[in-house]
Formats: C-alpha cells, structure tokens, sequence
C-alpha cells in the first residue's frame, strides 16, 4: 500500500459529505482516506486547485466479445492515433474504441478512476474478465446480459418465479457479474428466428413473454435479493420515433421499487416511426423528477466519431442501413447477440442534431442531479473522451448558445434548449461524475473523500474554461497511489474487480444443467468462472436472499 499522504489549501468538493468548495486537508494512508496522519507526512499543496473524488463511469463498453470485434472492424481507427510507452505505462491504440492499455490510461487523464461495462453476455465473462484485468489504473465491473436468456424467460413463462431468482443468483455468480443488464428485453429471439421481426410494444408477447413481464420480473428478483444496484434496463424501441410512451411505461413497471434507466436520451423520441423524431425529453425527465426510485444515465451523443455498440441486434441491423457502412452483428448461442456498425454524428443533420439537443434537455430540465448521471454511452453516442466538453456544454451557456449556433436550426427549434439557461456548479458536476453514480450503483466506498473512502482523488487546475480543466487534471490518485503528478504519469496501477456473490439455492444447478445438456455448446461445468480464475477483485455486499 502506498505510505501516508497530505493535501492541503485546495477547494473540496464532496457533494455526498456536503462539502461545496470549502478549503480542507484530504488525508490518505493505506490506500484509504482517513481523519489525520503524521505531520511529517508527504505533502501535494493545491493552492488554486479543485479536489473531487476519483470519478465513475456507470455506464460504458470498453471490454469483451463486441469490444474485440469492433477493434477489428476499425483498423484505420487505431493507425491515426497511437497511445505512447512511458517509463510508467504500456502502449497501446486509441481512437473509439481504444486498446486496453489506452483504456484505462486515457480514463486515468480525465480524472476518472472506476468503470463500469454495461453489456456482456454470461458465455463471454472469462474473455470480458481477461480484458478488464488488462485494462490498467482503473477499478471496474461489469453487468451480465440477463434480458433475453431463453433459459430464464422459460421459467417466467411457467411461472416458477423462486426457481427464477435463484437462476439469477447463480448467474451472477457464475460470470462474476455486477448486476443484470436487460437489453430489448424479449426482442433479440424473434429476430434472430426470422429477420426484421422485433417486438413493438412493451405488452408484445413473443415465444409466449413480453417484456413488461420480463422486467417485472428481475426488478423483483433483484430487490429481494438487495443487488446493490437495481437491473439496468435498455428499453424497447431504442432510437425509434415515438419511442418515450415505451420508456415512460417501463418505468411505471418499477412500481416504487429501484431501475436504472441505460442512456435514456436514445429512449426519449416523440413523433411517429419512419419519420423524424421530436424531443420528448421534458416529459421523461418530469416523470424522473417525481419518481426518486427511478435512476438513469443520459447517452448524450457528441458530434464526430462514434461506433453504435450493442446487444439490441434488431437495431444494430436498421442502423447498418442507415449509415451504409460495414458492420457486424453476432449472436450468442441463448443469451444475446450484438451488433456493431461504426457511426459519424454531424452537426448538419436534423436526426443527430436532436439527439445531441435532447441529451442536453435532459441534463438542464433535471431537478435532481443525483438521479441523472453523466454518460455518452462509450462509443454508442461518442467516446468517453468527449466528457471535458460536456462538462463545458452544461456549466458555461455561453459557450453552449455557440454550439448552438453551429448545429441544425430546424431540430433545434422543436426543442426547449434556447430557453435554457442554467449552468451546472462544480458541485453538481461532482455530483453526475462522482457521488450519483457511485451511489446508484452502491459503491459506498467510491464518489466521495470520507473516512474510509477509497482514496481515489482527483485534483484539477481551476480554470475559466471547464473543457480545459478537467481535461487536463493536475494530480491523479488512485488507491492512494498518484498516477498521474504535475500532468506526467509517475506510476501505473492495475485497479480492482468489482462484482457480487449473492447467495442461491445450489439444488437450481440440478434444473439449469439438463437445459445446457440440449442447447450449449459448453459443457455445464465449464461455463462458471471459478473464484480462482479472478485476479485482484472486490465482493460488493448485497442483501440477504428473502425468501
């Protein structure tokens, strides 16, 4: 562990503890904040600096199966921009979809210490796991593909809901997991038996489910078993006109228990399919500002390079029309499939330039910073490295009625962002980097400077303009280790794993092997990742399993 560490006469901002810019000492030993140390303890002064928190990504896709094969698909992407060997770190390749060496280093220059992969089918946790490990600097987890497992949809179709949870248990064990990730729920199968079929309608059944029942079902299952973060919910319809009466009703399906909505601006289109969409956002965000059980992170699309990356495979099929580029879309024997089709976002067209307004819509018109979290949804809405100029867009309207300016005036005018005027404070930037989505995803260690905090710290130069300030951050702690000194890499690290072991009922095995027997192409015991396979890794607490 690192050795006993001061920082002293910077501005804190510490939204969960309620410190808004007050001049404190942060104190660090053994890898942890704590409440004093030695005086004769090494000391950064950050004079003129901001401390926050190490920040967290709730909701990207830097690992595994669709990762490795998008690398592939752009060759070209990864010519034009090498990332460098230092005496400190490894080189790698940039661009959209970065290597994970660049990963993990470019993650470490924003500032940013945890991340979380939002979508990885159970059949390719040990290739996602390898990754993660090799992914350096930062902490990291990801959720398992859950949604449109036929195995688990045959329960819920029977009605065997306690054999169900504990279905779900074992698989979160079994792949290591964080939390299920619902992606099109009950969509994916009836396209993969016969092309362009997709459900429609959030009461659509297909193969005898729909999927209001499907999420019905593991919001019940994961707030029984007290997950420390509910299911992540891609919502039907993802990017189709009209598509905001599909996510209003999924989260009424919450009732009043916890969901986390994934990249709510693809999910928040009026107007009619097949033709242009208008911005539904004020109404998405009323219902969110009235519903405090409701969590979401944005997508905000950036202008410029992108790769739509998902397992909504019926969408990864319209897209490759739209773009007319090459692409690929994979399935996942009965988990998943996946589809990849590289993207360009410009400012001239109506489409992308309504997206890119919505997400800011939905930023600006939230009452409670908390519960909507930053993210472009790596690389689906842009790379992750466009988060300092979001930052900007949010806290500077200025610079905001510029880009404005810039975009299509036609999209621009069927929104509300003109008459827009807040700009986000420091503290409510550390809020949607840092405390919300550590605390929507229950890392109570992470998104904050209290005792007993993971010393993740991240120290920036106070400048006019934000998009240069947290671009460039001055000193990068993590686990008490500082990565990054006087913006130089001065050390490497290689972060934790993060996932739960809920327990289960070890009898389900006897009723989920039999399935594998006549449909896998792995054998039963072989398919969980063993707890000795795991590298450095963290067990997230989770509640006991009700019954």
């Amino acid at each position: 562990m690192s050795s006993a560490m001061r920082i002293v006469n910077g501005k804190v901002y510490d939204p969960i503890n309620k410190i808004d810019g007050e001049t404190r000492d942060i104190c660090i030993e053994d890898g942890r904040i704590v409440e004093s140390i030695p005086d004769d303890a090494s000391r950064i002064d950050a004079q003129g600096m901001v401390i926050m928190p190490g920040a967290v990504d709730i909701h990207c896709h830097i690992a595994g199966q669709k990762v490795n094969s998008g690398r592939k698909l752009m060759p070209e992407d990864h010519k034009r921009d090498p990332h460098p060997g230092t005496p400190y770190t490894r080189s790698g390749s940039g661009g959209i979809l970065p290597s994970t060496f660049a990963t993990g280093y470019r993650y470490a220059t924003l500032g940013y210490t945890t991340a979380m992969e939002a979508a990885i089918p159970p059949l390719s946790s040990r290739h996602a796991l390898e990754e993660l490990d090799d992914t350096p600097v930062i902490d990291k987890g990801f959720y398992v593909l859950l949604g449109n497992n036929i195995f688990l949809q045959k329960l819920l179709k029977e009605g065997r809901h306690e054999e169900f949870r504990q279905a779900v248990a074992w698989w979160m064990n079994a792949a290591k997991a964080y939390t299920p990730k619902l992606v099109n729920p009950g969509g994916d199968e009836p396209w993969k038996g016969k092309r362009n079929t997709n459900v429609s309608d959030i009461d659509e059944k297909s193969n005898g489910i729909s999927p209001r029942q499907i999420i019905e079902a593991f919001i019940n299952a994961v707030t029984a078993m007290g997950f420390p973060t509910p299911p992540h919910i891609h919502c039907n319809n993802l990017g189709h006109s009209g598509n905001y009466l599909t996510t209003l009703e999924t989260m009424r399906t919450a009732g009043d228990q916890r969901a986390h909505i994934a990249h709510i601006q693809f999910n928040s289109y009026g107007g009619e399919i097949g033709k242009n969409p208008s911005s539904k956002a004020a109404e998405i965000v009323e219902y969110i500002n009235q519903h405090p059980n409701i969590t979401c992170d944005v997508g905000q699309v950036m202008f410029g390079k992108a790769a739509i990356m998902t397992a909504d495979a019926p969408l990864a099929y319209v897209l490759r029309g739209i773009s007319k580029n090459k692409w690929v879309n994979a399935d996942t024997e009965c988990e998943s499939g996946c589809g990849i089709v590289p993207f360009t976002y410009q400012e001239h067209v109506y489409t992308h330039t309504m997206q890119w307004a919505i997400g800011l819509e939905l930023f600006l018109l939230s009452e409670d910073p908390w519960r909507v979290i930053l993210s472009t949804d790596h690389p689906n809405g842009g790379s992750f490295m466009n988060y300092p100029k979001l930052v900007r867009l949010l806290m500077d309207k200025s610079f905001r009625r510029e880009e404005i300016a810039r975009v299509n005036q036609k999209a621009i005018a069927k929104t509300a962002l003109n008459d827009l005027e807040r700009e986000y404070t420091l503290n409510e930037i550390a809020i949607i980097t840092r405390a919300g989505p550590a605390r929507a995803l229950g890392l109570r260690n992470k998104g904050h400077l209290g005792p007993g905090a993971d010393a993740d710290i991240t120290i920036y130069d106070e400048m006019e303009n934000k998009e240069m300030m947290f671009n460039a951050p001055r000193y990068v702690i993590k686990s008490g280790v500082p990565i990054i000194s006087n913006h130089e890499f001065k050390n490497d690290h290689s972060g934790r794993l993060l996932h739960i072991a809920p327990e289960y009922d070890q009898k389900i095995e006897e009723t989920i092997k039999p399935f594998f027997e006549d449909y896998y192409s792995i054998e039963f015991d072989n398919y969980p990742v063993n707890d000795s396979y795991l590298h450095d890794h963290e067990v997230i607490s989770t509640g006991p399993l009700s019954s």
